[in-house]
């Protein structure tokens, strides 16, 4: 299992180092412009979105885009994306997002495996991150499915039981 841990790890620190936001300030006014975007218009593709930047002179790839629609909380419901409402708390976010969690598996002692609707698995993952639990070493999401780190059996656990009691599956 320790390959496992491994693998993870160094996908984990790859994907941070290629996803770190440039220094140069745009990333910050881009976000604010996506958020406006995406409370003003039912838009579903990132390709969409990236348009939309550019007309309004913003530089944007998909990968841009994707950070900051995960740095934003921004969830797919149907097919369009929605903002979480600013107002609610980390335990409100996972009340809103209970709906999309659809089950999970461990896959050895440290490494949790929670499956979701396509398209929700960033927003739940972000939830998860914010919760900041002491049991969770990181997490990193694909499209419906979060691995889930853990530094032991002990640990994966009570991760475990916070995910059912959280998301009743």
């Amino acid at each position: 299992m320790h390959f496992y841990a491994t693998c993870v790890q160094i996908y984990a620190t790859t994907v941070f180092m290629l996803n770190s936001t440039p220094a140069d300030g745009s990333a910050p006014a881009r976000r604010s412009a996506l958020a406006r975007i995406i409370r003003s218009e039912a838009v579903g593709r990132q390709s969409e979105l990236v348009k939309l930047l550019r007309k309004q002179g913003h530089e944007a790839t998909q990968s841009s885009i994707s950070r900051d629609l995960r740095e934003l909380g921004v969830a797919k419901l149907g097919d369009r994306y929605v903002l979480p409402d600013p107002a609610s708390s980390v335990k409100d976010d996972f009340a809103s997002l209970q709906q999309f969690v659809r089950g999970m598996q461990t896959a050895g002692s440290n490494l949790t495996v929670l499956k979701t609707t396509v398209g929700a698995a960033q927003s739940v993952a972000v939830a998860i991150d914010k919760a900041q639990w002491p049991e969770v070493a990181g997490t990193i999401s694909g499209d419906d499915t979060i691995f889930i780190a853990t530094a032991g059996a002990r640990e994966q656990k009570k991760l475990g039981e916070r995910l059912r009691a959280t998301f009743r599956i």
